[in-house]
């Protein structure tokens, strides 16, 4: 397992490397938080490209650097689009992120979700609830056949997610990272849990989307755990810092993004979190 210096390293470098490069992470994603995930792509130095048509999508997969998939908002074109850009992405082996929204509602959502298993994403993104119901749909260790989802929240603990995290990362190569008061990341065999945030994300809408938009973001450059780890951490800096600013869920909202914009890569990486290695 590398060291916690070892993994601050390469932490910074992904955050510089993506300042100075600007890559492009293109975006399939709930409509309701669309401009929230660009906006925060945008502020953590990546290029942000929403979409939703079919063709469209399979030119971003193929162009951009790495592809953030969002099944929030489903419209009836996604059932052509989802699955086709996914298997592209599969096969091309670009990076990309799932976040399983509302995982188990509905038969549309639930029939995509499914398909998506076979095309191993990169990084799986969701709150606690949301993972321990993808890795029931797929059948992994740790998975619930009915999903506590309620809504887009979660009423499971990260900790009670943990089995569910590891079993996903295990079948996708990928990494998982599961949102909460602490974060939970892990690649299958290391475990990450990342400090920070504020109480205000829960009251605004869009934290966990623009979450998965910027480990999309990062992934374009380092490997998916680094990449989720780091998009953890810059969200957990964030969050601490515009609570100290913002009086309410608006002002909290834009000093978040400013937040986002100015913390350093050495600020990032110096964000509390602690590392173990998967005994299961």
């Amino acid at each position: 397992m590398a060291t916690k210096q070892e993994m601050q390293n390469r932490i910074i470098q992904a955050v510089e490397t993506v300042k100075k490069g600007n890559p492009m992470a293109g975006s399939i994603t709930n409509t309701v938080t669309i401009n929230f995930v660009a906006n925060a792509q945008l502020a953590v130095g990546g290029s942000a490209a929403m979409v939703y048509l079919p063709d469209e999508a399979e030119f971003l997969a193929k162009a951009g650097g790495a592809t953030y998939i969002n099944v929030g908002t489903l419209l009836p074109i996604y059932e052509e689009t989802l699955p086709h850009v996914a298997k592209i992405l599969h096969e091309t082996g670009k990076p990309w992120v799932l976040d399983p929204v509302a995982v188990g509602i509905g038969s549309l959502r639930t029939d995509l979700l499914q398909k998506f298993k076979a095309f191993k994403p990169t990084i799986i993104r969701g709150n606690a609830s949301e993972i321990i119901a993808l890795a029931g749909l797929w059948a992994l260790d740790g998975g619930a056949e009915e999903s506590r989802v309620r809504g887009v929240d979660a009423t499971d603990s990260v900790h009670e997610a943990k089995r569910a995290a590891i079993a996903l990362a295990k079948w996708t190569g990928g990494a998982v990272a599961v949102s909460g008061e602490t974060d939970l990341i892990t690649d299958g065999s290391i475990i990450a849990i990342s400090y920070g945030g504020s109480h205000f994300m829960e009251k605004i809408t869009g934290a966990g989307c623009s979450l998965g938009g910027v480990a999309a973001v990062y992934a374009t450059v380092t490997t998916p755990f680094i990449a989720a780890l780091t998009a953890s951490a810059v969200y957990n800096v964030a969050g601490k810092r515009a609570e100290l600013k913002g009086d309410g869920p608006g002002s909290f909202q834009a000093q978040f993004l400013d937040e986002l914009y100015k913390a350093t890569a050495e600020e990032i990486a110096n964000n509390s979190f602690d590392l173990e290695e998967v005994n299961l």
